[in-house]
Order: C-alpha cells, then sequence, then structure tokens
C-alpha cells in the first residue's frame, strides 16, 4: 500500500519538482510569522476639532446650568418678594451674557481652524477652568450686593479668561501658520486687548467705586455683543 502511494505521488510529481514543493514545505512549517511595520507617519493622524468644540459646549451649557440653578424661588407672590434677589439675577444676566460671548466667539475660532494639537487642547482646557468658576464669583458678587472684594474678584476671573482666550487663539495660530483665516481675521486683535486693559482697570475701581468696576464691566460686555465678523467675512471669501 505505501509502494503504490509513493509511485502515485512520483508520478504526478517528477523527483526535482517533488523536492521543490518538499522544500517550499519546509521552509514554510520554519519560518517566523511576518511583522509588518509601517512608517509613523501613516500611523499618526492629525487630531480633528469635533470632539474639542463638542467638549467646550458642554462645559458651557452646563456652566449656565448652575448659574440658572442657583437662583431661589423668592418667598411671596408681590414685588418685593423680587427686591432682595434682584442683585443676584442683574450678576446672573452678566455672566450669562459673557459666557455667551465666549462661546460664540469659541465656535468662530474652532471654526476658522483646520486641525489641533496637544498644546491646544490645554489651552482649551485653561479656558474653561476660568470660565467655570464664573457661576461661582457670579453668586459670591450677587449675594453680597456687589461688595467690594467680590465685585474685584469678579474682574479678576473676568481677565484671566480673556487672557486664557487669547493664548487658545495665539496656540491655534501658531499651529496653522501666520498666514492662516484666523491670523488673517483677528489680526493684531485690538478689541481684546482692549478688554483686558478695561478689567485691569475696574479691578481696583471696585474697591473704592463699585458701580463704576460694574459699569466698566457692562461696558466690555456691549462691546462684545456687537456682532464681530472678521471671522465669518474670512472663511466665505
Amino acid at each position: 500500500m505505501a509502494i503504490c502511494c509513493r509511485r502515485s505521488v512520483a508520478s504526478r510529481f517528477p523527483e526535482s519538482k517533488f523536492k521543490l514543493f518538499e522544500h517550499k514545505t519546509i521552509l514554510n512549517r520554519n519560518s517566523r510569522p511576518q511583522v509588518h511595520t509601517y512608517p509613523h507617519r501613516r500611523l499618526t493622524k492629525a487630531m480633528t476639532k469635533g470632539r474639542l468644540e463638542a467638549f467646550s459646549d458642554g462645559v458651557i451649557a452646563i456652566l449656565i446650568t448652575i448659574m440658572v440653578l442657583e437662583l431661589k424661588v423668592p418667598q411671596g407672590a408681590g414685588w418685593e418678594a423680587l427686591r432682595p434677589l434682584l442683585p443676584v439675577f442683574l450678576s446672573y444676566v452678566l455672566s450669562f451674557v459673557f459666557l455667551g460671548i465666549y462661546w460664540n466667539n469659541h465656535h468662530h475660532m474652532l471654526h476658522a481652524a483646520s486641525r489641533v494639537s496637544g498644546r491646544i487642547l490645554w489651552a482649551n482646557l485653561h479656558l474653561l477652568f476660568w470660565l467655570s468658576l464664573i457661576p461661582f464669583v457670579t453668586g459670591w458678587m450677587g449675594e453680597n450686593h456687589a461688595a467690594p472684594l467680590p465685585t474685584a474678584v469678579y474682574g479678576v476671573v473676568l481677565l484671566l479668561a480673556g487672557l486664557a482666550y487669547l493664548i487658545l487663539e495665539k496656540s491655534i495660530m501658531a499651529l496653522e501658520g501666520a498666514n492662516s483665516r484666523l491670523a488673517a481675521a483677528v489680526g493684531k486683535d485690538t478689541k481684546a486687548k482692549l478688554s483686558l486693559a478695561l478689567y485691569v482697570v475696574a479691578i481696583p475701581l471696585a474697591f473704592g467705586y463699585q458701580w463704576a468696576a460694574d459699569a466698566v464691566y457692562v461696558s466690555v460686555a456691549l462691546m462684545w455683543l456687537v456682532p464681530d465678523r472678521r471671522i465669518e467675512m474670512k472663511l466665505n471669501k
């Protein structure tokens, strides 16, 4: 039986072909599995901005929710019951406007960017940190009827949030390049620098003239409420 099998195999495969087939079979059994390596540039993809924008939108929405939950229900049904809550409500309105301004400008700035980096992610977290303190200083200033220290601390948080926004803006322009759409739209960004200067003026004013410091905060908010179409104009071109 074994002799017949050998003859049948030999008849189908000549001696040279049979040895070659046997040699390939041995190599295939003894060979190690191949490990395919790819260049690093193929594995590394540019980080997209979608998750960054969605995360930032969610944080700002939560901050607004926290502020509105801090508004207490008046203990009464008349106008006199609303009077003690008026400072808290006014501080809430001002902070709501500021958060809305940051959300709007943040959306336009990321829309002008094509990609993000690790530096931009940390700069964005830095901005969100200072924005997360706005509900705290809003409640503190409102509950104490715009007392000097809470009013000054409110201005410090706004100042540091403005600085953080500028850092984020510079980080995006550094990644995109000097000829990017954001750099062309922002330019020297005189409006943002003027806002920081007004905050610096308002902080010491809070210890002697609280109403003047509040007026400065309101003026900055009104200045940014005017639609800033610089980025939109560059994107539409």
